[in-house]
């Protein structure tokens, strides 16, 4: 659990100190820190993604790795796109805001999910006239996907609760932290709560990777890893804001696609 907690840790302070700073930190910081992680974000995504076309995978499953990606993808997307888990991660966060700044005047505050990451006059304009209890749960929302979702979430976790190797996550970590930072800066304290959603995610796929390791094999490795990037990568695009991709709905593909490739393998 130390990685994770190290994890957890980074975002709350980069949240912290993003909030302190609010807009003290210069515009073209926000912004472009923003840019840097889309960027890389969408790298680091392309870079796990190609495992689908990696020799291992295609001996492990023959000619059918490609389609193993893609059809858990689809089929993820749809079942995602029917329970609509963006919609209700939104809902969480509406709660949790609720709780923190109280309920709203006048009614119910009902929030349309940024579907294309932080938006930019957010980000240029922090303090204007921006709900701040939109902020709060856009804050919150659109950390929560960036810090929860892709391979080293995952794999990382893994890695940690079966040998206490807590090198990925500490990487992890310093990313996050640096997310946080630039998006408390412009979105506020909510970003700081995207650490409970990652504590729970990330400390129960480590306490029980002890139990799930021999069901691992290491094609189902390579296709969650493949996948996942495949969802890192539509990150990217979302922070970037060149294709609004809910992302959150393609969740379910993370499941899918290891089971195919052991039915397959």
């Amino acid at each position: 659990m130390l990685g994770t907690l190290l994890n957890g840790g980074a975002i709350v302070v980069g949240a912290l100190a993003g909030s302190l700073l609010g807009d003290r930190l210069p515009t073209r910081v926000r912004t472009g820190t923003t840019d840097v992680v889309g960027v890389f974000v969408l790298v680091l995504g392309v870079s796990d993604a190609l495992e689908t076309f990696s020799p291992e995978l295609r001996a492990a499953v023959g000619p059918a790795a490609v389609l193993v990606v893609l059809g858990a993808l689809v089929l993820g997307g749809m079942l995602g796109e029917l329970v609509d888990i963006e919609a209700r991660l939104a809902w969480v966060g509406e709660r949790l805001r609720d709780r923190v700044l109280g309920a709203p005047p006048g009614g119910e505050f009902e929030l349309a999910p940024e579907p294309s990451g932080p938006d930019r006059d957010v980000l240029e304009h922090p303090l204007g006239a921006s709900d701040p209890r939109h902020r709060f749960v856009e804050g919150f929302v659109i950390t929560t996907m960036i810090v929860c979702v892709g391979p080293l979430a995952i794999i990382g976790s893994l890695q940690d609760g079966l040998s206490g190797d807590i090198e990925l996550l500490a990487v992890k970590a310093v990313l996050d932290g640096s997310i946080a930072l630039a998006f408390a800066s412009a979105l506020g304290i909510g970003v700081a709560f995207a650490a409970l959603p990652l504590l729970v995610l990330q400390g129960t796929i480590t306490l029980a990777a002890a139990a799930i390791a021999p069901a691992l094999t290491e094609p189902m490795l390579l296709a969650l890893t493949a996948t996942g990037g495949v969802l890192v990568a539509a990150l990217g695009l979302r922070l970037l804001e060149v294709r609004a991709v809910r992302v959150a709905n393609l969740l379910p593909a993370l499941v899918l696609a290891p089971v195919a490739a052991s039915l397959l393998s």
